[in-house]
């Protein structure tokens, strides 16, 4: 993927569905192997785009867009890199790397990293602090998660 197709933006208003899809998507097309079907299908629980609007309101998510559309986002809080996900057909092209150098810019230096994420994660230099279970937002069937610090 030519790096003269990306961009990032802020987060608008009217990207709220997109990004719902983008963190459906990314769920289903990535987390296989290290999750069961049934969290999988249970992941996003009782969230919607609204859940999504809310949270691009706060002004702290960025998008990542190649070729004018939007394939992956970040946001975070201080401290914390809330949420970072791509489609699955932009996996392993760089586009989470950038994201998440966005996110780390704003001052995280704490995330929850899905199972099949801590590899990712740890070649950017996070260490993994611990173990528990998603602790954002909406959520359905308990999922794994790897506490990670940089």
């Amino acid at each position: 993927m030519p790096a003269d197709d990306i961009s990032f933006r802020p987060a608008r208003a009217d990207d709220a569905e997109t990004v719902f899809d983008i963190t459906k998507a990314s769920i289903a097309g990535l987390s296989r192997g290290c999750y069961s079907p049934a969290q999988i299908e249970n992941w996003m629980g009782e969230r919607t785009p609204r859940f999504y609007e809310e949270l691009i309101a706060k002004e702290r998510m960025t998008v990542c867009l190649r070729n004018d559309v939007v394939i992956g986002f970040v946001d975070a809080e201080p401290g914390e890199v809330t949420r970072l996900f791509v489609l699955p057909e932009a996996a392993g092209s760089g586009v989470g790397k950038r994201l998440l150098d966005i996110g780390v810019a704003q001052a995280p230096i704490r995330l929850e990293a899905t199972i099949n994420a801590e590899a990712f994660y740890r070649r950017y230099g996070f260490r993994k602090m611990g173990q528990g279970q998603f602790s954002h937002g909406l959520g359905g069937e308990p999922i794994e998660i790897i506490h990670m610090e940089l």
